[in-house]
């Protein structure tokens, strides 16, 4: 194997829990979860000749993988919904009622704002809130000042689920 084919599934690897975590965030089912963690990796693949290094590997690794992910979901919001007519249509919170509490934390996490799920995504894959600055673009302060804030609603969110449901 070629030294660039070895570098690429190194980066892959050091970096699948950012690829898997974005891909778990926006999309609910394991197949589209993983059919998009294909598409990721692909377009990692062709990028990668063109990393510069101007950034960290992660910072790239990161944006690759959101882009992907964004362009995909506007993609699939032209095409016309197609859906088998034995389909079984579930309620999403039934849904969740009936798996584990990190099932509902993803579910919560999914209705953040588009930032507030970035910063959360790397805070679990856990990375430092400098480097989370680095790679979204804000200050370290600014980092920890939303971080306080997310976990705050993340944490009224579960409880006011729990206490309803259970």
């Amino acid at each position: 194997m070629n030294s660039s084919k070895e570098n690429f599934l190194k980066v892959v690897e050091k970096h699948k829990g950012i690829i898997l975590s974005l891909c778990n965030v926006y999309y609910d089912s394991l197949d589209d979860q993983l059919d998009t963690r294909q598409d990721v990796i692909l377009q990692l693949w062709k990028s990668f000749a063109s990393f510069r290094g101007d950034s960290q590997i992660s910072t790239w690794v990161y944006k690759v993988s959101l882009n992907t992910i964004l362009s995909k979901i506007k993609k699939e919001r032209r095409e016309p919904f197609k859906e088998s007519i034995n389909t079984n249509h579930e309620n999403k919170l039934t849904k969740i009622n009936s798996d584990d509490d990190i099932q509902l934390l993803h579910q919560i996490i999914r209705s953040l704002k588009e930032l507030d799920k970035a910063l959360i995504i790397l805070h679990l894959e856990g990375y430092k809130n400098w480097e989370i600055g680095e790679i979204l673009n804000l200050s370290p302060s600014n980092v920890s000042t939303r971080m306080n804030r997310i976990k705050m609603h993340l944490k009224s969110k579960f409880s006011s689920y729990v206490h309803e449901h259970r």
